[in-house]
């Protein structure tokens, strides 16, 4: 079926991965974009592309474009409350390798750009718009819209609307966040209009007891990209319900509730703090996977985020599942019941491989003086050996470098 007509729901990286990918295999495809947005969201924390998914973006003839828009980042400084970095953890210089650090350390926002571009002009972008409902038929899933209450039929629903994916909660008939697996984190990301770095390529990460993190990383544009981390035991139930309350209130909530819990922290988080109440991009979000009991159901199917976020290597995932989505609905020649099986298949067994080990985030943010010194001396052996190797193993340990293996060799139409 070269004329499908599809809706992807979220014009992020998945979602744009997917729609090249797409009309690679059928350049005669109807795709449309639904985004909730007013335009384009160029904004957003930095993201990495690792393993399998470096492979991807060479193949997409990308590779180039997303190196000249990198972050530049060299590695991270682990710093105690002076500022004196207590060990490095530096980029490997290899794409095959990959540390803490990834060699495609690029904007979010940025990277979906780069993703889009090739077919902007091919797909039909709705912004400021957003799935009320579906109904699943045989021959087609038929859609809703929120705001205009048009309806119209497609042969496929991709739901790559991130974390808090509704079209999964609909899919699922749940809330969307009973698949969201708790990892003990909230975080807040903003960008802050000075240069905190000093000119340097190495991002900053200070960790004060109670599990708080004040973490500052390069922006090429003399810019900062700052960020306010909690990390807490999973039994801290207090905790997170204090900060999901923050999270379901706004901005200006969380705003006050991180003013009130980082006051008394050290090094620079009152310049830090003064700068997130300056930002015009403030983000606040809770840190954690998506384990969905399944990632497609009829004619409607989970992408990226929504179908299984991963902390820190979610981005590589986004860009594989675009790949073998697209993929799978070249082999089976259109027939999406077929593909999305195959898609499932693939990409389930493969997301339980990366899912990585629990209580990485709090291993790597101890919540006592007495364990930041434990872990300090650790990294700090790290930075001494200089064995690329041992800075891999703590990578995966904890779970920030995808396990590769190969993609499936689909027979794509020349150009």
């Amino acid at each position: 079926m070269s004329n499908l007509n599809i809706l992807i729901s979220g014009a992020g990286i998945a979602g744009n991965v997917f729609a090249f990918w797409l009309l690679r295999a059928y350049p005669n495809a109807s795709i449309t974009i639904v985004e909730r947005y007013p335009s384009l969201r160029l904004t957003g924390a930095s993201v990495d592309i690792r393993s399998s998914a470096v492979d991807i973006i060479k193949w997409m003839g990308l590779e180039q474009e997303i190196r000249n828009q990198t972050t530049k980042e060299e590695g991270v400084h682990f710093i105690e409350e002076s500022g004196r970095p207590v060990a490095t953890l530096r980029a490997t210089g290899r794409t095959d390798i990959q540390s803490i650090t990834s060699e495609y350390e690029i904007f979010r926002g940025a990277l979906a750009k780069i993703f889009i571009d090739p077919v902007i002009k091919r797909v039909k972008i709705i912004f400021d718009e957003t799935v009320d409902h579906f109904e699943q038929r045989d021959d087609g899933v038929v859609v809703t819209f929120a705001k205009s209450k048009e309806v119209k039929t497609y042969d496929l629903l991709v739901a790559a609307d991130g974390l808090g994916s509704r079209i999964r909660g609909m899919m699922l008939n749940t809330k969307p966040q009973e698949q969201v697996y708790d990892e003990g984190v909230h975080v807040a990301y903003f960008t802050i209009k000075t240069d905190l770095l000093q000119g340097s390529h190495f991002s900053k990460w200070y960790n004060a007891t109670a599990g708080r993190v004040v973490f500052l990383r390069p922006d090429p544009a003399g810019l900062t990209r700052g960020g306010l981390m909690n990390v807490r035991t999973k039994g801290d139930i207090e905790t997170k319900e204090r900060l999901d309350k923050a999270v379901r209130e706004g901005n200006e909530s969380y705003m006050k509730l991180m003013e009130e819990m980082f006051g008394d922290v050290g090094w620079l988080a009152p310049e830090v703090l003064r700068a997130m109440r300056e930002s015009d991009d403030f983000y606040c979000s809770l840190f954690g996977q998506i384990r969905s009991p399944k990632i497609h159901d009829g004619r409607v199917v989970l992408l990226g985020d929504a179908g299984y976020a991963t902390p820190g290597i979610g981005t590589s995932l986004a860009i594989i599942g675009g790949y073998v989505l697209a993929g799978e609905l070249l082999s089976s020649s259109g027939d999406v019941k077929t593909a999305l099986e195959r898609y499932g298949d693939i990409m389930v067994p493969f997301v339980k491989t990366q899912q990585g080990t629990d209580n990485a985030m709090q291993i790597l943010n101890p919540q006592t003086l007495w364990g930041i010194r434990i872990r300090n001396a650790v990294l700090g052996f790290v930075t001494w050996s200089r064995l690329d190797r041992l800075v891999i193993t703590v990578a995966a340990a904890l779970g920030f470098t995808e396990k590769k293996v190969p993609m499936p060799d689909y027979p794509w139409p020349a150009e």
